[in-house]
């Protein structure tokens, strides 16, 4: 598979699941419902209007505008990547990036890039966080780890 074809794939299948991860809790999780799994995982809505552990609300829109900028530079390195699974990591970080700029653009009814953030995933002893939050986080390690190893060789 070509590197955009790569890319594409990683970033329409990391946003999909996102969203449809989010679509699936805000039908189930109303009220304050929880789900426990197991040890401490557990589901639990969570809405945020700020940036990362749920700081900062009053900065929301420069945070989306920010998000946008930093998404379109990705992008465009992507595009340039010479290897398939660094097209594949770039697509995890701006497929996560996606699906969180979307919450904020349509689950709003305050205003233009005003929607909070849809968190659900809860350990009880770390921030409530998402998959596209995952993706990001993943996608940034493995690509660090990823040009670690591979430009020395």
């Amino acid at each position: 598979m070509g590197i955009r074809k790569s890319l594409t794939a990683v970033l329409l299948a990391t946003l999909f699941l996102d969203q449809l991860s989010k679509w699936l809790i805000l039908e189930h999780l109303t009220n304050g419902k929880v789900i426990e799994l197991f040890w401490t995982l557990q589901m639990r809505l969570v809405r945020n209007s700020g940036i990362s552990f749920g700081k900062g609300s009053e900065l929301g829109q420069l945070v989306s505008i920010v998000v946008f900028v930093v998404i379109a530079i990705l992008i465009k390195v992507a595009l340039s990547a010479k290897d398939n699974r660094t097209s594949v990591l770039y697509g995890l970080i701006i497929g996560g990036a996606l699906g969180n700029l979307c919450d904020r653009i349509f689950r709003s009814s305050d205003g233009f890039l005003k929607g909070e953030v849809v968190d659900f995933i809860d350990f009880q002893w770390w921030p409530v966080f998402n998959v596209a939050d995952s993706a990001v986080v993943v996608g940034c390690l493995l690509l660090l780890l990823n040009g670690l190893y591979f430009e020395r060789i």
